[in-house]
């Protein structure tokens, strides 16, 4: 069992104590200066029990004070104090929704469009699953999609519960002209929202070199940048210009339904230029073939991305006081008794 004084500098008033013993010291000093003319009878008559006792009034006292100082100081039962280590960042996820994420796959034994095995392994990257992710406990997390155009489906936050929500929401664009791909724009805006939650927090901190520990985008496509203001190149350059690290995962092809891609009519990744993209941002880009491939690739991403900080949790206590309490008044009262009915004298 571990346990602590709440007010240990408390502690200090025991100091009392001696002083008890230095006042009782005093006064029987002055009662054995007592003249007799005849000091060999009173030698001869020995010393009683009462005058042997004397001091055990002093002792109570001694224990009273005692007792309530240390219940003033408030001894406390450590029931629950654990400092931990968390590994925490910010992190942009951005999922690309155009037109060609309608094409069929096979994921976990069921055929389902691209998009909404996309859907399945994100959730998963969010919450963890029981094998190879671990899930972003504590961590800041945003939501965009893309096609067209860049949309915030869930700012950064902390609230997973409504992450998975909008997670879940995606959906493919129903407009012709919402169906192209624009990866630079999203980009873009994932750098700007990761950018703009760091400036709001060193703000509500009010520490002028505050920053987040870590800060990522991790986009999927399963395309080329066809349209946008913005290149992923010109994205790419103020990310690193603001310590964001850039990974891409792109899915190769078309598909079919047994889980492979094949070629479609739409453009392709192009691997090199997603990969330089990456790389120059100290990211890292993956290529993949298959849908079953995104977990393996998310658990990558899992690992790479994670800073530790400390974290102090919660601690309760069992307050220890109340006997020392019941104590101390105990002890008061039975020195007063004792100093009123049987020790008492008169100077």
């Amino acid at each position: 069992m571990s346990w602590q004084f709440a007010y240990p500098w408390v502690l200090t008033l025991a100091s009392a104590i001696p002083v008890i013993w230095i006042i009782q010291a005093l006064i029987y000093s002055r009662r054995r200066g007592m003249m007799s003319s005849v000091p060999s009878r009173i030698a001869a008559a020995g010393r009683s029990t009462r005058t042997l006792t004397a001091w055990i009034p002093s002792l109570l006292m001694s224990v009273a004070v005692g007792a309530l100082v240390i219940a003033l100081a408030r001894p406390q039962e450590i029931l629950d104090s654990i400092t931990t280590t968390r590994d925490t960042i910010a992190l942009e996820l951005v999922v690309d929704r155009s037109g060609s994420m309608d094409e069929k796959v096979s994921f976990d034994g069921e055929t389902m469009t691209r998009l909404d095995a996309v859907k399945v392994v994100v959730e998963r990257f969010v919450v963890g699953d029981e094998s190879n992710l671990n899930g972003r406990a504590g961590d800041l997390l945003g939501l965009i999609v893309f096609g067209t155009f860049a949309d915030t489906l869930m700012p950064l936050t902390q609230s997973h519960d409504v992450l998975v929500e909008a997670i879940r929401r995606i959906e493919l664009p129903t407009i012709e002209r919402e169906r192209n791909t624009a990866i630079g724009d999203a980009l873009m805006l994932a750098t700007a929202r990761l950018k703009a939650t760091e400036d709001a927090m060193r703000k509500e901190t009010d520490d002028p070199g505050f920053s987040l520990k870590s800060k990522a985008v991790i986009l999927l496509t399963d395309g080329e940048n066809r349209t946008g203001t913005y290149s992923p190149q010109q994205a790419a350059a103020l990310a690193k210009d603001w310590g964001i690290k850039i990974y891409i995962v792109g899915i190769r092809g078309g598909t079919s339904v047994n889980g492979f891609f094949f070629g479609g009519n739409r453009q392709e990744v192009n691997d090199q230029r997603m990969t330089k993209v990456a790389e120059y941002t100290g990211g890292q880009y993956w290529g993949v073939d298959r849908v079953s491939d995104l977990e393996e690739v998310y658990a990558q991403i899992d690992e790479l991305e994670r800073s530790t900080i400390e974290m102090s949790e919660s601690t309760s206590y069992r307050e220890l006081y109340l006997p020392f309490v019941f104590l101390g008044f105990g002890a008061y009262v039975c020195s007063s008794l004792l100093r009123t009915i049987v020790y008492r004298s008169v100077l």
